[in-house]
Parts: structure tokens; sequence; C-alpha cells
């Protein structure tokens, strides 16, 4: 199997899986990462379907993508754009149906998972290198349009503000305290904190093993 091969299947099982962790995230009701959070928002003040709904955003932040910095965009971003929503509704949708009533430890359990699906799946998807996210590209070009702010601080500023609009559109939607935990609580701060460690271990030892890139053990422990 060629590279460019291994590259697509690992950017579609990437946006698969990071589809399915989502669904998870949802149906935990302990917080999403930042960018679900406004997606959250807008789920509940717009009324149609999730799936389509993820499809709407992206294509626009897709527009600013392609306006600014067209090199961010590849397949991977339009895999992303039309498949992650549908599987994050059916997802989320499974989980209900298979743990109706779940209790408050599996809740946690099902949010832990996630999170290590998430990561793997990143590792993947970044690795892959076949395109970013319209999301992601979005930090990325404001970093490399001006050089006063970090990219680093480009994306905290864009997950706060996501986050922040997200609350906004749940109270105007007159959802409760534990609606809104649902989308920002203790799920959205361990993915901010702890997703960068996740993803570079299952890079090195998932995601580069699989395209034959190995690296040594110094490597790895660096």
């Amino acid at each position: 199997m060629n590279q460019m091969v291994k590259r697509i299947i690992m950017s579609v099982f990437g946006v698969a899986l990071c589809g399915v962790s989502v669904g998870m995230f949802k149906f935990a009701a302990l917080g999403v990462d930042p960018f679900q959070s406004l997606m959250s928002g807008l789920d509940a003040v717009i009324p149609i379907r999730f799936g389509t709904l993820y499809v709407i955003v992206n294509a626009v932040l897709l527009l600013f993508a392609l306006i600014f910095d067209r090199k961010k965009i590849g397949i991977a971003t339009f895999i992303n754009l039309f498949l992650l929503g549908y599987i994050v509704e059916f997802s989320q949708g499974l989980c209900e149906k298979l743990m109706p009533d779940a209790p408050i430890w599996l809740r946690v359990v099902i949010l832990l998972i996630a999170i290590v699906i998430l990561c793997l799946s990143s590792a993947l998807y970044f690795t892959a290198d076949l395109g970013v996210s319209t999301y992601d590209a979005v930090a990325l070009v404001w970093s490399q349009k001006q050089s006063k702010i970090k990219f680093a601080y480009c994306r905290v500023i864009c997950d706060l503000v996501c986050v922040a609009f997200g609350v906004v559109l749940l109270l105007i939607a007159g959802k409760s305290f534990e609606e809104i935990f649902g989308s920002v609580g203790i799920g959205t701060i361990i993915t901010a904190f702890f997703m960068g460690p996740l993803i570079t271990f299952f890079n090195v030892r998932v995601a580069q093993p699989l395209l034959g890139n190995q690296k040594s053990d110094s490597e790895r422990s660096s």
C-alpha cells in the first residue's frame, strides 16, 4: 500500500473516530471541546438537524480559509466538512439508545473514553497531513498573517470566543444550567489542558508507525 493511500485511509478513519468521540462527549453531557460548545449553542437556536448545521457552519469557515490561505485546505478538510457532523449525530443517538438514563459514573467513563478516542483520531488526522479542519485553519491563518500574536494564543482566543458565544446562545435558547454545563464543563477543561500530550503520544506510538515513519527512542521521549 503506497503512502498516499495510507494517508487517505488515516484521514477518513481519523475524521470518523473524531465524530464518534464528539458524539460520546455530547452524550456524556459533561462538557465538549470549544468549537463544539459553539455548535451546541447554534444547534439550540437554529431548528435544523445537527449534521446539516455542522456542514453549513464549516462551509462558512471554509470560505475564510479559501480567501486567506488555500494551502490549509486539502482532502481531509472536505472529509471533515461533509462527514463529521452526521457521524456525531449518529453516535450520540446510538449512545442514547443503548444507555438511556445513564448514571453519572457511566457518563464520566464515557467522557474519559471519548477524550482518548479524540486524541487518537487527531493524531491520525494531523499525521496524514492532507489538510486541516476549517476551524483549525482559522487560528493557523490568523497567526501566520500577523507576527504579534503567536499561534498558541490565537488558538486560545478562538477557543474562548467559541465558548463565550456558545454559552450566550444557550442562554438565549433558555437552556438550564445543567444543559449549559453539558456543553461547557469538565470535558472542555480537560480537552484544553491534556489533548496536546495525548495527541503526541498517539502520534509517536500509532500514527507515525502506520506511515512507516518511526522515531528513535530519544525522539519519542523528547
